[in-house]
């Protein structure tokens, strides 16, 4: 019954977006592809974080791993979008297994470490393996409108129109793993590793396959990124991109899919808007390149201050249960397991 209502959720939402797409100019409708193209990542690092209790600042580089491995695909096999699609999942997947295995004795700040040990490194093989991946230059990129659509219509609505179908599918999935058996465990383990431990459930392989489960949508996210943006580069996988998507998952909510939707927002309207509102000022250069960080920083404690479960979690404190639950904020659970730890140690004394 719960797919059955998330399918049905997302088949309106989908004929929404297409009608406004259709009001909308190749501009508005590239920026619908990019918001699309990273709600798909930011959903899967929300729900790492927020339900199963990992910290990660590597996304960026499995978005990488993907975005690289589908262009590979459809410059040198010439696959169809939809089979490259897939294939990039599978491929982020395993090297999600891959690091997920590596990590599993990890927690806490070693574990956010290792992540940004990979999201510095992983974009550098691009310059080492430059007849491969094309070093600074990247690959190009591009996808044609199908012949049934007719020769004038727009390919940035194409773009929208498939980037949209690809997020929609993915919160659907992930909207049922977090109801299921394998969600209700991740939150288990997130609350409390012992008691997970104690009431028989593997920790170590459900933390793996949260890594696996994000690394796909990471790298679904990026196969999607580079055929928006027409190029897989090293410049577009960098530091800032891992940051960035932690930041959205954060902002909009963790353990929330909606709140990867606000944040994605937030990530792809904020700092073209507050760039064009520099120029307007008369900023230019590093100082106009200067203000969307800034801004980030800015909003980012503002949320955190006036709502500490994300633009999600005030949305539901203030319409109440209407609005979907936010997962409760990491510090909060920790704080929590501590008190549980303090208590056992007492009555252990006594």
């Amino acid at each position: 019954m719960t797919l059955l209502r998330h399918l049905a959720i997302a088949i309106v939402v989908a004929v929404v977006l297409a009608l406004i797409s259709v009001q909308l100019g190749s501009y508005r409708d590239y920026q619908m592809a990019e918001v699309a193209a990273y709600v798909v990542a930011v959903a899967g690092l929300t729900l790492l974080i927020g339900l199963s209790g990992q910290i990660s600042v590597g996304n960026g580089a499995f978005m990488a791993v993907g975005g690289y491995g589908g262009a590979l695909l459809m410059i040198h096999l010439n696959w169809p979008l939809e089979l490259v699609l897939v294939a990039s999942v599978a491929i982020a997947a395993v090297a999600g297994a891959i690091f997920g295995i590596a990590a599993a004795r990890l927690r806490g700040p070693y574990l956010a470490g290792a992540t940004l040990m990979l999201a510095v490194a992983l974009p550098t093989l691009a310059d080492q393996y430059s007849g491969v991946f094309g070093g600074d230059q990247g690959l190009s990129v591009s996808i044609n409108t199908p012949p049934f659509l007719g020769a004038t219509f727009p390919p940035t609505r194409w773009l929208a129109w498939v980037t949209c179908a690809a997020a929609l599918i993915v919160l659907v999935l992930l909207a049922n793993i977090g109801r299921s058996r394998i969600g209700r465990s991740w939150r288990a383990v997130r609350d409390d590793e012992v008691a997970a431990l104690l009431a028989g459930l593997n920790v170590a392989r459900l933390q793996i396959l949260a890594f696996v489960v994000s690394a796909a949508c990471a790298g679904l996210g990026g196969t999607l990124l580079a055929v928006v943006s027409g190029i897989v580069a090293p410049g577009a996988y960098t530091l800032t991109l891992s940051i960035g998507l932690l930041t959205a998952a954060v902002l909009g909510g963790l353990g929330s899919l909606l709140g990867a939707v606000w944040g994605s927002l937030v990530l792809v309207l904020v700092p073209s808007y507050l760039t064009n509102v520099a120029a307007s000022h008369g900023l230019s250069g590093a100082a106009s390149s200067s203000v969307p960080i800034a801004a980030y920083g800015v909003v980012l404690i503002v949320v955190m201050l006036v709502f500490p479960a994300g633009i999600q979690g005030g949305l539901r404190r203030l319409f109440g249960p209407a609005a979907p639950a936010a997962a409760v904020p990491i510090n909060v659970l920790r704080r929590r397991r501590w008190a549980s730890e303090s208590e056992h140690q007492k009555e252990g004394t006594t």
